[in-house]
Protein backbone atom coordinates (compact mmCIF):
# COMPACT_ATOMS: atom_id res chain seq x y z
CA UNK A 1 0.00 0.00 0.00
CA UNK A 2 1.35 3.24 -1.00
CA UNK A 3 2.09 5.78 2.08
CA UNK A 4 -0.63 8.57 0.79
CA UNK A 5 -3.39 5.64 0.64
CA UNK A 6 -2.30 4.24 4.10
CA UNK A 7 -2.46 7.89 5.66
CA UNK A 8 -5.67 8.32 3.61
CA UNK A 9 -7.11 5.33 5.60
CA UNK A 10 -5.89 6.29 8.73
CA UNK A 11 -7.25 9.68 8.75
CA UNK A 12 -10.66 8.03 7.60
CA UNK A 13 -10.41 5.85 10.69
CA UNK A 14 -10.15 8.58 12.90
CA UNK A 15 -12.61 10.63 11.43
CA UNK A 16 -15.24 7.69 11.86
CA UNK A 17 -14.43 6.91 15.50
CA UNK A 18 -14.37 10.11 16.69
CA UNK A 19 -17.79 10.23 15.38
CA UNK A 20 -18.89 6.64 16.61
CA UNK A 21 -20.23 6.18 13.42
CA UNK A 22 -19.96 1.81 14.30
CA UNK A 23 -20.65 0.93 10.77
CA UNK A 24 -18.61 3.19 9.00
CA UNK A 25 -15.55 2.21 11.62
CA UNK A 26 -16.18 -1.46 10.70
CA UNK A 27 -15.97 -0.38 7.42
CA UNK A 28 -12.76 1.19 7.74
CA UNK A 29 -10.87 -1.52 9.51
CA UNK A 30 -11.99 -3.92 7.52
CA UNK A 31 -10.20 -2.46 4.37
CA UNK A 32 -7.24 -1.88 6.51
CA UNK A 33 -7.25 -5.45 7.31
CA UNK A 34 -7.12 -6.68 4.11
CA UNK A 35 -4.68 -4.27 2.39
CA UNK A 36 -2.09 -3.59 5.25
CA UNK A 37 1.22 -5.44 5.35
CA UNK A 38 3.48 -5.65 8.82
CA UNK A 39 4.08 -2.00 8.92
CA UNK A 40 0.65 -0.71 8.15
CA UNK A 41 -0.45 -2.98 10.42
CA UNK A 42 1.05 -1.30 12.84
CA UNK A 43 0.36 2.26 12.09
CA UNK A 44 -3.31 0.81 12.78
CA UNK A 45 -2.65 0.08 16.23
CA UNK A 46 -0.92 3.30 16.54
CA UNK A 47 -3.78 5.72 15.85
CA UNK A 48 -5.76 3.80 17.88
CA UNK A 49 -3.68 3.80 20.63
CA UNK A 50 -2.90 6.99 20.40
CA UNK A 51 -6.85 8.18 20.46
CA UNK A 52 -6.97 7.34 24.23
CA UNK A 53 -5.84 10.86 24.27
CA UNK A 54 -8.53 12.05 22.26
CA UNK A 55 -11.73 10.56 22.89
CA UNK A 56 -10.85 8.33 25.80
CA UNK A 57 -10.21 4.82 27.24
CA UNK A 58 -13.84 3.39 26.86
CA UNK A 59 -13.49 4.61 22.55
CA UNK A 60 -10.18 3.23 22.29
CA UNK A 61 -10.75 -0.07 24.12
CA UNK A 62 -13.76 -0.98 22.18
CA UNK A 63 -11.77 0.36 19.13
CA UNK A 64 -8.57 -1.94 19.15
CA UNK A 65 -11.57 -4.77 20.13
CA UNK A 66 -13.35 -4.31 17.01
CA UNK A 67 -9.74 -4.11 15.11
CA UNK A 68 -8.67 -7.55 16.77
CA UNK A 69 -11.40 -9.34 15.92
CA UNK A 70 -12.15 -7.67 12.28
CA UNK A 71 -8.27 -8.51 11.47
CA UNK A 72 -7.40 -11.19 13.41
CA UNK A 73 -3.93 -9.26 14.69
CA UNK A 74 -2.64 -11.08 17.67
CA UNK A 75 -1.82 -7.71 20.25
CA UNK A 76 1.98 -6.82 19.69
CA UNK A 77 4.43 -7.23 22.52
CA UNK A 78 4.19 -4.22 25.59
CA UNK A 79 6.85 -1.37 25.47
CA UNK A 80 9.01 -0.92 28.36
CA UNK A 81 8.09 1.69 30.60
CA UNK A 82 10.57 4.68 31.27
CA UNK A 83 9.46 7.77 32.46
CA UNK A 84 12.49 9.73 32.48
CA UNK A 85 12.80 8.74 28.83
CA UNK A 86 9.15 9.77 28.64
CA UNK A 87 10.08 13.08 30.06
CA UNK A 88 13.08 13.70 27.75
CA UNK A 89 10.92 12.52 24.74
CA UNK A 90 8.10 14.61 25.62
CA UNK A 91 10.16 17.99 25.51
CA UNK A 92 11.45 17.04 22.13
CA UNK A 93 7.94 16.10 20.25
CA UNK A 94 6.18 18.86 22.12
CA UNK A 95 8.49 21.59 21.15
CA UNK A 96 8.13 20.28 17.71
CA UNK A 97 4.73 20.60 17.63
CA UNK A 98 4.03 23.37 19.19
CA UNK A 99 6.97 25.88 18.21
CA UNK A 100 7.08 28.82 19.76
CA UNK A 101 4.01 28.51 21.43
CA UNK A 102 5.68 25.40 24.00
CA UNK A 103 6.23 27.47 26.70
CA UNK A 104 3.25 29.49 27.10
CA UNK A 105 1.50 26.35 26.60
CA UNK A 106 3.21 24.75 29.46
CA UNK A 107 2.20 27.14 31.32
CA UNK A 108 -1.39 27.71 30.67
CA UNK A 109 -2.19 24.36 31.30
CA UNK A 110 -0.01 24.64 34.58
CA UNK A 111 -2.17 27.03 35.55
CA UNK A 112 -5.20 24.26 35.06
CA UNK A 113 -3.76 21.91 36.99
CA UNK A 114 -0.07 21.35 37.47
CA UNK A 115 0.11 17.44 37.10
CA UNK A 116 -1.80 17.81 33.87
CA UNK A 117 1.07 19.90 32.28
CA UNK A 118 3.52 16.82 33.63
CA UNK A 119 1.21 14.34 32.21
CA UNK A 120 0.73 16.44 28.96
CA UNK A 121 4.66 16.41 28.20
CA UNK A 122 5.39 12.65 29.75
CA UNK A 123 2.45 11.29 28.77
CA UNK A 124 0.93 12.86 26.17
CA UNK A 125 3.78 13.53 23.96
CA UNK A 126 6.89 11.58 25.44
CA UNK A 127 4.82 7.82 26.17
CA UNK A 128 2.54 8.33 23.02
CA UNK A 129 3.18 10.75 20.20
CA UNK A 130 6.62 9.78 20.49
CA UNK A 131 6.47 6.33 20.12
CA UNK A 132 7.86 4.23 17.41
CA UNK A 133 5.35 2.73 14.74
CA UNK A 134 4.03 5.55 12.86
CA UNK A 135 5.59 9.21 11.98
CA UNK A 136 4.63 12.65 13.81
CA UNK A 137 3.07 13.60 10.36
CA UNK A 138 0.64 10.77 10.48
CA UNK A 139 -0.06 11.23 13.95
CA UNK A 140 -0.56 14.66 13.73
CA UNK A 141 -3.26 14.75 10.70
CA UNK A 142 -5.15 11.62 12.59
CA UNK A 143 -5.25 13.65 15.53
CA UNK A 144 -6.48 17.06 13.29
CA UNK A 145 -9.15 14.03 11.83
CA UNK A 146 -10.64 13.15 15.55
CA UNK A 147 -10.71 17.10 16.68
CA UNK A 148 -12.33 18.44 13.51
CA UNK A 149 -15.16 15.50 14.33
CA UNK A 150 -15.04 16.14 17.79
CA UNK A 151 -15.70 19.88 17.74
CA UNK A 152 -12.71 20.92 20.01
CA UNK A 153 -11.69 24.09 17.91
CA UNK A 154 -8.60 25.37 20.66
CA UNK A 155 -7.27 21.87 20.49
CA UNK A 156 -7.58 21.54 16.87
CA UNK A 157 -6.20 25.17 16.79
CA UNK A 158 -3.09 23.80 18.30
CA UNK A 159 -2.78 20.50 16.09
CA UNK A 160 -3.27 21.87 13.02
CA UNK A 161 -0.28 23.94 13.59
CA UNK A 162 1.12 20.94 14.93
CA UNK A 163 0.46 19.17 11.55
CA UNK A 164 2.52 22.29 9.37
CA UNK A 165 5.27 22.27 12.60
CA UNK A 166 5.92 18.30 11.58
CA UNK A 167 6.21 18.77 8.28
CA UNK A 168 2.43 18.22 6.77
CA UNK A 169 1.76 20.27 3.46
CA UNK A 170 -1.37 22.31 3.23
CA UNK A 171 -2.87 20.40 1.04
CA UNK A 172 -2.50 17.66 3.34
CA UNK A 173 -4.44 19.01 6.04
CA UNK A 174 -7.10 20.04 3.71
CA UNK A 175 -7.43 16.94 2.62
CA UNK A 176 -8.15 15.83 6.26
CA UNK A 177 -10.62 18.42 6.68
CA UNK A 178 -12.65 17.54 3.84
CA UNK A 179 -12.27 13.75 4.68
CA UNK A 180 -14.06 14.86 8.13
CA UNK A 181 -17.05 16.36 6.01
CA UNK A 182 -19.18 13.21 6.48
CA UNK A 183 -18.39 12.69 9.79
CA UNK A 184 -19.79 15.69 11.06
CA UNK A 185 -22.90 18.38 10.71
CA UNK A 186 -21.63 21.75 9.13
CA UNK A 187 -21.77 23.93 11.82
CA UNK A 188 -19.01 21.49 13.37
CA UNK A 189 -17.14 21.82 10.16
CA UNK A 190 -17.12 25.10 9.36
CA UNK A 191 -15.60 25.97 12.94
CA UNK A 192 -13.37 23.32 11.85
CA UNK A 193 -12.45 25.39 8.39
CA UNK A 194 -12.13 28.62 10.61
CA UNK A 195 -9.56 27.31 12.72
CA UNK A 196 -7.54 26.76 9.50
CA UNK A 197 -7.87 30.09 7.82
CA UNK A 198 -7.53 31.85 11.00
CA UNK A 199 -3.56 29.17 11.33
CA UNK A 200 -3.07 30.31 7.32
CA UNK A 201 -3.84 34.23 8.11
CA UNK A 202 -1.32 34.34 10.98
CA UNK A 203 1.41 32.63 9.09
CA UNK A 204 1.10 35.05 6.05
CA UNK A 205 0.68 38.20 8.97
CA UNK A 206 4.25 39.89 8.84
CA UNK A 207 5.86 40.61 12.32
CA UNK A 208 3.17 37.66 13.60
CA UNK A 209 4.05 34.42 15.04
CA UNK A 210 1.95 31.49 13.39
CA UNK A 211 1.87 29.65 16.55
CA UNK A 212 0.41 33.14 18.32
CA UNK A 213 -3.65 31.84 19.49
CA UNK A 214 -5.70 32.60 22.18
CA UNK A 215 -3.41 33.35 24.66
CA UNK A 216 -5.88 31.94 27.53
CA UNK A 217 -6.32 28.51 25.53
CA UNK A 218 -4.82 25.70 26.40
CA UNK A 219 -4.69 24.17 22.91
CA UNK A 220 -3.08 20.47 24.12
Amino acid sequence: MAASEQRDRLVRLCAALAARAKGQLEACMRDLSQHAGEAEGAGVEEVLLQSYLFLGYPAALNAIALWRRLSGRPPPSPAEDDWEAWVSRGGEVCRHVYGGQYGILRENVRALHPDLERWMVAEGCGKVLGRPGLGLVDRELCIVAMLAVQDSPRQLYSHLRGALNAGATEEDVEGVLEEAREFTDGHTLERAWDGWRLVQERQKSAGLDSGSGPRDSAGA
